[in-house]
C-alpha cells in the first residue's frame, strides 16, 4: 500500500475534529438537530481551512443511519462509503474540470432520480467558481427549487467570481484562517502521535510558513520529517523549505537601527548567493517591521502579532529605544519602494538602495518631544544670558476673546510688553524693564483673566497662546475652570504644564489658585471666535498662524521675525 500523507491521514472525520471553525460547525450542528439544513450551502475561505472536509462530514451526517448529537457514526454503510469516496448517492465534482454547460445539464437530469439507499442525494462541487457562466445559468432553476431529496454543497476560495444569482440562492458560511498558535498545537500533537521528535522552534517555522492553512502545514511537516531521521533543527527546516530565517530578519532590523550599512550589504550578499527569493524577503521585511511597530505600541500584541514567546522577547528588546514615529517612517519607505522592487530587473541592487535610504533616515521626533526640547532650550537661554528672550509683537497680537453663557465678546486690551533684543556680536545691554499689567482693581473676572494672560506672554508665550484657545467658565479668585474640546491639542499641552500654570497664577494673583480643565464632548462646543471665522478671511488665517503655539515659541526662543505668511489654496496657513 502506498504511503498516506499526513494531510489525508489526519483529515477530520467528525465535526469536533475540525480546527478552529466553531462558528460554522455550531451552526450546522444546530441545523441538523432542528432538521433545518438548507438545500444549498456555500463554504468559502482560504485554502486548507476545511471547506471540502466540512462538506463531506455534513454529507455523512445527513445520510447517517445512527447519527448521535449531530455527529455521524462513521461506521454505517453510508458513512464508510463517503469516507472512502465511493458512495453511490454522494457525488464529489471538481468544478474546474466539469465546468461546461453540457455536464451541468447531465447533473440536472440525474438529480431527478431518487437516491439508491440513502435519504439524500448530495452533490459536492469543489472550486465552484470555475464553472462557466452558461453552466451557472443552467444550474439556477435546480438550485432554487430542487427535488426534496437533493442537497448541494459548494466550496470555493473565490466567492467574488460566483454570480450573485447563485449566491442569493445559497446559505453562505465563511471559514477563517487558522491561527499560528493553533497550528503549532496541532503539529505538536501529530508529532507525538507519530513519535517523531521535532522541537517547538522548528514547528513554529512550519506553522508560520503555512499562513493559516492546515493542509499546507501538514504537507510541510511531511517534507521536513523525510529530511532527517533524528532531531529536526531550525537550520534543517530553513534549508528544506528554502525560507528566510527569522534570525536574518532580526539581524537586518538591528543593523538598520544601529545604522550599520556594511552589515546589511553583507547579509544581502549572502542571501543572494544562497539563491533566496529577494521578493519574498522584501514581503517578510514589511511584515517584520509591522510586528516591530505593534509590539512597540503594546496594544493587543498577542492578537495582532503571531510570534513565539522567544521572538516576542527579541522584538521587545530591539524596539526598546526606538520610537513609534521612527518605525512608522521605516514602514512608509518599505511601502513606497515596493513597486520598484517588484518590477526591477535588478532586485538585489534595488533592495540595497532601499536599505541605504532606511539607514540614512534621521529618526523623527513627536510634536510633544519637539516642544519639550524648545522649552528646554528656552530655559537655557534665559539661564546663561540672564535675560528673557524677546517676544515678537506678532505673537501677542490677535483677538483674545472669552465666553460668558456661550456669548463671545472682545475684552479690554492691555499694553503689550516691550521687546528686548539680544544682539549676537555685542555685549548684553542693561536689561530693559517690562511693563507688566497690574491686577485690575475691579472684580470683573474676564479683565483679571486677560491681565494674567498678558503677563505670562513674556515667560510662557506658547502656553499663553494655548490658553487663548480655551473658554473661561469659572473664575472666583481661588479657582479657574477652563473648557476645551475633548482630546484637543491645547488640552493635552495645558494639562502637561498645569503645575507651571498654577505657579504663575499664584505669583500674579498673590494667593493659591487651582486650575481645572473640563472636556466638552458635545458637537455644540462653541469655539473662540477666531476659530469660528477661520476660513472666512485671509486676515484671520494670518492672525491664527501668528498666534500658533509653535510659531510663538520659535519667535521667542530664536528672536525671530515673521517675514511673510502664504495662504495655500486648500485654506491652510504655512
Amino acid at each position: 500500500m502506498s504511503y498516506l500523507v499526513l494531510a489525508r491521514k489526519y483529515r477530520p472525520q467528525f465535526f469536533h475534529q475540525v480546527v478552529k471553525q466553531e462558528h460554522v460547525i455550531q451552526t450546522l450542528k444546530n441545523a441538523i438537530q432542528s432538521k433545518r439544513v438548507p438545500h444549498a450551502l456555500l463554504f468559502t475561505g482560504p485554502r486548507g481551512t476545511g471547506k471540502t472536509t466540512i462538506a463531506r462530514i455534513l454529507a455523512k451526517a445527513m445520510n447517517c443511519k445512527r447519527i448521535s448529537e449531530s455527529e455521524p457514526c462513521n461506521e454505517c454503510q453510508s458513512c464508510i462509503e463517503i469516507t472512502h469516496g465511493n458512495a453511490a448517492d454522494v457525488f464529489e465534482i471538481d468544478g474546474a474540470s466539469n465546468n461546461s454547460v453540457d455536464q451541468v445539464r447531465e447533473l440536472r437530469e440525474n438529480s431527478k432520480y431518487l437516491p439508491i439507499h440513502s435519504s439524500h442525494k448530495i452533490y459536492i462541487i469543489d472550486e465552484v467558481h470555475m464553472l462557466s457562466t452558461a453552466a451557472f445559468n443552467a444550474l439556477l432553476k435546480t438550485i432554487e427549487e430542487p427535488p426534496p431529496h437533493i442537497l448541494f454543497f459548494f466550496a470555493t476560495t473565490e466567492p467574488h467570481k460566483i454570480p450573485i444569482t447563485i449566491l442569493s440562492r445559497c446559505q453562505r458560511h465563511d471559514l477563517k484562517r487558522v491561527g499560528f498558535h493553533d497550528i503549532c498545537e496541532l503539529l505538536k500533537s501529530i508529532c507525538i502521535t507519530e513519535a517523531i521528535p521535532i522541537p517547538e522552534p522548528s514547528l513554529s517555522i512550519i506553522a508560520r510558513e503555512a499562513d493559516g492553512s492546515i493542509r499546507d502545514a501538514l504537507s510541510l511537516l511531511d517534507q521536513v520529517m523525510l529530511f532527517s531521521q533524528g532531531d529536526v533543527t531550525q537550520d534543517h527546516v530553513v534549508s528544506v523549505l528554502g525560507i528566510i530565517d527569522r534570525a536574518t530578519l532580526f539581524e537586518l532590523s538591528q543593523a538598520v537601527f544601529s545604522q550599520h550599512l556594511k552589515d546589511i550589504l553583507t547579509c544581502l550578499e549572502t542571501l543572494y548567493y544562497r539563491g533566496k527569493d529577494l521578493h519574498r524577503l522584501y514581503s517578510e521585511l514589511i511584515e517584520h517591521f509591522r510586528n516591530l511597530l505593534f509590539v512597540k505600541m503594546g496594544k493587543k500584541t498577542k492578537e495582532l502579532v503571531d510570534l513565539s514567546d522567544a521572538d516576542m522577547s527579541i522584538i521587545s528588546n530591539q524596539v526598546e529605544t526606538i520610537s513609534v514615529t521612527h518605525l512608522h517612517q521605516l514602514i512608509q519607505i518599505l511601502f513606497q519602494e515596493e513597486t520598484i522592487i517588484k518590477y526591477s530587473s535588478q532586485p538585489k541592487i534595488a533592495l540595497e538602495m532601499v536599505f541605504v535610504k532606511m539607514v540614512q533616515l534621521s529618526p523623527a521626533l513627536s510634536i510633544d518631544t519637539l516642544i519639550d526640547k524648545i522649552d528646554h532650550l528656552y530655559q537655557n537661554i534665559h539661564k546663561f544670558t540672564g535675560q528673557t528672550p524677546a517676544v515678537s509683537k506678532s505673537a501677542e497680537k490677535g483677538e483674545n476673546r472669552l465666553t460668558d453663557d456661550k456669548i463671545y465678546e472682545q475684552t479690554t486690551q492691555y499694553p503689550t510688553v516691550q521687546q528686548n533684543h539680544i544682539h549676537a556680536n555685542s555685549q548684553p545691554s542693561e536689561e530693559k524693564s517690562y511693563s507688566v499689567p497690574e491686577l485690575p482693581k475691579d472684580d470683573n473676572p474676564k479683565q483679571q483673566w486677560w491681565a494674567f494672560l498678558t503677563s505670562i506672554n513674556e515667560k510662557q508665550p506658547a502656553l499663553s497662546a494655548l490658553l487663548k484657545q480655551c473658554n473661561l467658565k469659572l473664575f472666583d479668585g481661588n479657582r479657574i475652570e477652563l473648557e476645551t474640546e475633548a482630546q484637543s491639542y491645547a488640552q493635552k499641552r495645558i494639562i502637561k504644564q498645569i503645575n507651571i500654570l498654577e505657579t504663575l497664577a499664584k505669583d500674579f494673583f498673590h494667593n493659591p489658585v487651582t486650575i481645572g480643565i473640563n472636556e466638552h464632548t458635545e458637537k455644540t462646543f462653541e469655539k473662540p471666535l477666531e476659530k469660528q471665522t477661520l476660513k472666512k478671511t485671509p486676515q484671520v488665517l494670518r492672525e491664527k498662524a501668528k498666534n500658533h503655539p509653535l510659531v510663538a515659541k520659535t519667535i521667542s526662543v530664536f528672536n525671530a521675525k515673521i517675514i511673510d505668511i502664504k495662504i495655500l489654496k486648500e485654506g491652510k496657513e504655512s
